[in-house]
């Protein structure tokens, strides 16, 4: 990918890349020769990775307001964006209620995602071969937006609110492929269940449940590896849906395009 910007090295933005997946490519793609932009609100852990070609930006993606800032941010700085991958999430056990109004799971993981991806699309759209990784669950088929209650106001879980942002960010990606005007490649990629993440504001119960279950799940390294690929050969079509190593039919009801457009308009009444 280094050579894709016209030569020398490429320039890569991981959102949550102090931890976990994000901070194993982050590394993988700085020991690659790219240079790296990590966000992500946890500062100790994001300085500590700074340093030669990662440098490190920190921000509450939760907030509308300091995801856009940071676009703008990346926009001054950076003239081309090469790739854009997407791994930021947090599980809370309890509905939690931004500043800004917004049911946090869905903040985090969906809408920022959102501003990012069609924020950056300028920076994106002058790089030689463009491409967006979606880290999420495409190819679940449990959970769906709750369009009447997208806040969660009623009936909030951890799961529930983790499958109503999956199910968005599958949506979301067809909806930028067909409506962004970009030239940037979306992948949407699940990885499945790979030991990584922060579990500690989980209930101690679930944490052991997880503990238990992670002695088959995959390595971090084997999760990462596909993205490595999508950003080194980015895929033809405008829009990939990979669940695992298994390429899925863009046709699947969980990739609607009606949906696709709906979703669209409820986030920009969100984010207005």
């Amino acid at each position: 990918m280094r050579n894709r910007s016209g030569g020398g090295m490429g320039f890569v933005v991981v959102s949550g890349g102090t931890n976990g997946m994000g901070r194993a490519f982050a590394v993988g793609r700085a020991e690659r020769g790219d240079r790296v932009l990590v966000l992500g609100r946890n500062r100790e852990r994001g300085e500590a990775l700074a340093g030669g070609s990662v440098a490190f930006l920190p921000v509450d993606l939760s907030s509308v307001a300091e995801t856009r800032q940071v676009v703008a941010h990346i926009l001054t700085e950076h003239h081309v964006v090469d790739a854009l991958t997407l791994f930021a999430n947090a599980v809370a056990p309890r509905r939690v209620v931004t500043d800004e109004g917004l049911e946090q799971t869905f903040a985090l993981y969906c809408l920022s995602r959102h501003l990012l991806s069609f924020g950056l699309r300028p920076a994106l759209d002058r790089a030689a071969a463009p491409v967006i990784v979606n880290v999420a669950g495409v190819g679940v088929t449990r959970g769906g937006v709750r369009w009447a209650d997208p806040q969660l106001t009623s009936g909030y879980s951890a799961v529930t609110a983790q499958l109503q942002a999956g199910r968005a960010n599958d949506l979301l990606g067809v909806g930028f492929a067909a409506q962004s005007g970009s030239r940037a490649r979306y992948v949407l990629y699940h990885p499945g269940f790979t030991r990584s993440g922060d579990r500690g504001p989980l209930p101690l119960l679930v944490r052991g449940l997880l503990a238990a279950a992670s002695v088959a799940a995959r390595p971090v390294a084997d999760s990462v590896a596909p993205i490595h690929r999508f950003l080194d050969t980015p895929p033809a079509e405008p829009l990939t849906a990979v669940d695992r190593h298994k390429r899925l039919p863009l046709d699947l009801p969980t990739l609607d395009p009606q949906n696709a457009a709906r979703l669209m308009q409820l986030t920009e009444k969100l984010l207005d």
